[in-house]
């Protein structure tokens, strides 16, 4: 993404947590990126948020701290980085509310043709009981997003 990024980050070893602190009007907000895997073990699931003071994520508070691009644009950065670690797992993400995986919707969107160049990028819609993963489309609602390393 062409967005400036954070770029001092705390990574541990495995490459499955991400912490970086936000600076803004609000003041310096820490925030956590982490990996988990899933039932099906080539799925790992994205969680983002603020970092609370037990160490876990909020993935519900709304900062405001006028940097949302700039957080965007670390979160791609970082499953990049994952994603060359890890070229054979699909990572899972959505968002904590409606509006928030419109939000990620939007941010995928407006850098599709970048993104593309090195992601296979899949939504999530639901039909019936189950979950079905289709060719990212512009002006879809989907659920999620599946994102992975092209393989070369």
């Amino acid at each position: 993404m062409k967005h400036e990024k954070y770029v001092d980050l705390l990574v541990t070893n495995d490459y499955h947590q991400y912490e970086f602190t936000s600076i803004g009007p609000k003041g310096e907000i820490p925030k956590i990126i982490q990996f988990t895997v899933t039932e099906d073990e080539s799925i790992v699931n994205l969680a983002f948020g603020n970092k609370k003071e037990d160490g876990s994520i909020d993935d519900l508070t709304r900062d405001n701290n006028n940097d949302r691009n700039k957080i965007l644009a670390t979160v791609v950065s970082v499953v990049i980085v994952f994603c060359k670690v890890y070229p054979e797992k699909w990572v899972l993400f959505t968002g904590s509310t409606p509006e928030r995986t419109r939000l990620y919707r939007m941010a995928i969107t407006l850098n599709y043709e970048e993104l593309a160049i090195d992601f296979e990028i899949v939504g999530l819609l639901k039909d019936m009981d189950a979950y079905i993963d289709v060719p990212f489309g512009k002006g879809i609602d989907y659920l999620g997003f599946l994102v992975r390393h092209k393989k070369a």
